[in-house]
């Protein structure tokens, strides 16, 4: 019965750089692996590409970014989060990032580009645009919450922003 060594020596080096001295290892190995990602990316992670320049400068046009479907799963969205949301136009499913800025229940408003929330301005050190948006307070509803994105240089109207079920948010931005 030969050895180990004199079995991996008949073995042609090209197969030894590509499966291994241990060929059945491997292919478990690579089994194993794709199980995991095909778990992974299809119950766990989904990939978004950014389109637009309305997430400027947290996420660039053309960037991939990963998504946490379960993130919410044993807690709401908090203010501040950057989610993923379905956005359907036209019969085109969408997908949208945007940063939650109100909860369920408050009022938002923006004043000369500041955010209100119930009439109180809320600090954001996340944006690096000035803007000079001006919005009447919108209530936001019991099962929704409001959403925009962090390039507010742009006209208000160029945005999708508002309020957003909660059903139609996918997860939290991962990273």
């Amino acid at each position: 019965m030969p050895t180990q060594a004199e079995s991996s020596a008949s073995l042609p080096w090209w197969c030894i750089v590509l499966i291994g001295r241990r060929p059945k290892r491997t292919l478990v190995r690579i089994g194993v692996l794709v199980a995991v990602c095909f778990v992974l990316f299809r119950f766990v992670l989904a990939p978004v590409r950014i389109q637009g320049p309305s997430m400027l400068p947290t996420c660039r046009r053309g960037q991939v970014r990963m998504v946490n479907r379960l993130a919410y799963r044993f807690h709401e969205p908090r203010r501040g989060d950057i989610v993923a949301i379905k956005f359907s136009d036209s019969g085109e499913s969408v997908m949208l990032l945007k940063r939650i800025v109100g909860l369920p229940g408050e009022s938002v408003a923006f004043q000369e580009g500041r955010l209100l929330i119930n009439g109180k301005i809320v600090e954001e050190p996340y944006l690096r645009y000035s803007c000079d948006w001006q919005m009447p307070p919108v209530p936001v509803g019991p099962d929704e919450f409001y959403v925009v994105g962090d390039n507010r240089s742009m006209p208000r109207e160029y945005h999708e922003q508002g309020r957003c079920k909660r059903e139609r948010i996918l997860g939290r931005l991962w990273l």
